[in-house]
């Protein structure tokens, strides 16, 4: 069999598969958010009613099935950001296939758009969002890989916290810094590590059983300080970096920018 190692026409056509694969299960996590939407008020009226009167076991049950679609949606919300990351970094962001464009903006509104993208998924876990912005506070930066990071930042945390999560944002001198937080029991001893090994590719492999944004791949974390690293000021770069306590107690994941 012929080696089609390194071959640009074999790593074209994963590409194009992956973008596929990530077009496919962006349809499916909007007709899971459509589904969890449209059964949040049943599965509450559902739960409301259980002890008055029990549910007829010939029909499906509203209360059993929106933690489960809950769950759908988050595993494929999880399977979409990792395509999304493997995409970008495959194009190699900053090149004309995938433009870095950083912008002066509201980081209110970066917060908002977050906020609003994670709300079903939060609601359907009975997960509280808490966010703290000044409504002033502009910085530059690139609005889409942004979004991206804190998304999937959020997303992870959902697997780490108990009811609550905070994003929040604020000025340190001359350096933004964007951190989820949440009030789960804390990063261990290894996960601290492994964020520090993804502000480099070769330790980020090394570090690739311990999971974090990914399962069990390091690709999130990696992906997460290369975008922060694109954004630059003069010699400075932005960075990443994961401790445990912040305002909920539990693990937190912080985002500098220049």
């Amino acid at each position: 069999m012929e080696d089609h190692a390194g071959s640009p026409e074999l790593f074209l056509f994963l590409a194009s598969t992956v973008h596929d694969m990530k077009n496919s299960i962006s349809v499916l996590s909007g007709t899971l958010e459509q589904l969890l939407d449209a059964r949040a008020p049943a599965a509450a009226a559902h739960a409301a009613a259980a002890d008055a009167d029990a549910a007829d076991a010939t029909h499906a049950d509203p209360a059993t099935a929106y933690p489960q679609l809950a769950q759908m949606l988050y595993q494929s919300k999880r399977l979409n950001d990792n395509l999304i990351q493997l995409l970008a970094l495959y194009k190699d962001v900053g090149k004309p296939s995938y433009p870095f464009e950083p912008q002066p903006q509201l980081v209110g509104e970066l917060i908002a758009q977050v906020a609003s993208q994670a709300r079903v998924l939060l609601a359907s876990k009975g997960i509280a969002l808490d966010t703290d912005v000044a409504p002033d506070l502009i910085w530059s930066y690139d609005e889409d890989l942004m979004i991206g990071v804190l998304v999937h930042a959020i997303n992870n945390a959902i697997r780490y916290t108990g009811r609550r999560i905070r994003l929040s944002a604020l000025r340190d001198g001359d350096t933004l810094q964007l951190c989820v937080e949440d009030d789960g029991p804390g990063f261990p001893p290894a996960l601290l590590a492994a964020g520090v090994a993804a502000m480099d590719l070769p330790a980020a492999l090394a570090s690739s059983k311990v999971d974090f944004l990914t399962n069990s791949s390091g690709l999130g974390l990696y992906f997460a300080s290369e975008v922060a690293k694109m954004h630059r000021h003069r010699e400075r770069r932005g960075g990443i970096a994961l401790s445990n306590g912040g305002a909920l107690g539990g693990g937190v994941f912080t985002l500098r920018l220049p």
